[in-house]
C-alpha cells in the first residue's frame, strides 16, 4: 500500500484519493470475494452489488442491515448509477449511486446508520447534536427564494439542527452562474457577495453557498465534512465562511474531516474505515 501511494503524491488530491480508494476496494472485493465490477476509465471505480447471501461490499455489515431496515434510508440505495449498464455479474443487476466504492453518501450512511455510533454521546458532542437525533439523509431545507419561492435542492444529511454536506473525492463543491446565487432571498444579507465569485460570470461553492443560506434560513448550523487528504476541499470551504457577513451565522458554520469523526467511533467500525478507505483517526 505504501508504494501505490507513494506513486499518486504527484496528483491533485481528488485524483489522488480516488486511485487509492479504488485500490482498497478492489483489494477488498477480491479478498472477500464480494459481488463487484470495475467501470472503465482512466481511474476505474469499483462498484460493489448485493450478492445472494446479502453482502454488499460498499457498506459494513450491520449499517447495511439496519439501513434496509428502514424505508427511509433504504430508499437512498435505489438511486440509480449514472454509468449504470447491464452487469457482467448479473443479468439484473443495475448500479445505484451507493454501490460505488467512491460514494461520499454511502460512507456517510456507513457511519451514521451504525447501530452504536450514537449511543455513547461521543459523536454527538462533538457534532453538537443530542444522542437521541436521528439522521435524516437527503434532506431538503426548503430556503427561501424570491416571491415567496423555495429551493428544491438537497443537503446529503440532517441530523438535529445541523446540516451536514459530506465529500470525499468530488472535484470541487460545484460552480453556478449568477441568476442561479441571484434567486436566493437572503444572499444579500448574509454574504459579501464580490467575494463569491471566481469570475464575472461564475460563483464558486454553490453548494456551500446554499448550505448556508439553509442554515441562516433554519436557525441552524451547517458542518462540511470532507476528507484530511483534501486540503483543497478545505480551503474552498474557509473562502465561502470568510464571505459572510453575519459573525452569529459564521460561529455556526463547521468543517469536520471523516478522521476526526473516525476517533470518536466504535472500534470495529474504526477498522473497517481505515481498511476500506484509509481513514485512521
Amino acid at each position: 500500500m505504501a508504494y501505490f501511494i507513494d506513486q499518486v503524491e504527484s496528483f491533485p488530491s481528488s485524483i489522488s484519493l480516488r486511485r487509492e480508494l479504488s485500490y482498497r476496494a478492489l483489494a477488498l472485493a477480491v479478498s472477500e470475494k464480494l459481488l463487484h465490477e470495475v467501470t472503465d476509465g482512466e481511474i476505474p471505480s469499483i462498484i460493489f452489488g448485493r450478492d445472494e447471501t446479502g453482502r454488499h461490499g460498499n457498506f459494513y455489515t450491520a449499517s447495511y442491515e439496519r439501513i434496509c431496515s428502514e424505508p427511509l434510508w433504504a430508499r437512498r440505495l435505489e438511486k440509480v448509477h449514472t454509468a449504470s449498464r447491464k452487469s457482467k455479474c448479473r443479468a439484473n443487476w443495475r448500479w445505484m449511486e451507493l454501490d460505488c466504492a467512491n460514494s461520499s453518501d454511502a460512507l456517510l450512511m456507513n457511519i451514521f446508520c451504525y447501530p452504536e455510533t450514537l449511543l455513547d454521546g461521543r459523536v454527538a458532542r462533538l457534532l453538537g447534536v443530542e444522542r437521541d437525533a436521528v439522521p435524516e439523509f437527503g434532506f431538503k431545507p426548503r430556503t427561501p427564494l424570491h416571491a415567496g419561492k423555495r429551493d428544491s435542492t438537497e443537503i446529503d444529511m440532517k441530523i438535529g439542527n445541523l446540516l451536514l454536506e459530506a465529500k470525499l473525492t468530488e472535484s470541487d463543491f460545484q460552480w453556478t452562474h449568477p441568476c442561479m446565487i441571484d434567486r436566493y432571498r437572503d444572499l444579500e444579507e448574509i454574504f459579501q457577495r464580490d467575494e463569491l465569485l471566481v469570475s464575472k460570470d461564475r460563483y464558486g461553492g454553490y453548494q456551500l453557498i446554499r448550505g448556508t443560506l439553509a442554515a441562516y434560513a433554519t436557525a441552524g448550523s451547517f458542518c462540511v465534512l470532507c476528507d484530511a487528504r483534501r486540503p483543497d476541499l478545505m480551503e474552498k470551504w474557509y473562502a465561502v465562511m470568510r464571505a459572510v457577513r453575519c459573525a452569529d451565522l459564521r460561529c455556526r458554520l463547521k468543517l469536520l474531516t471523516w478522521q476526526e469523526l473516525a476517533s470518536v467511533l466504535p472500534a470495529e467500525l474504526q477498522a473497517f474505515l481505515e481498511v476500506k478507505y484509509g481513514i485512521n483517526p
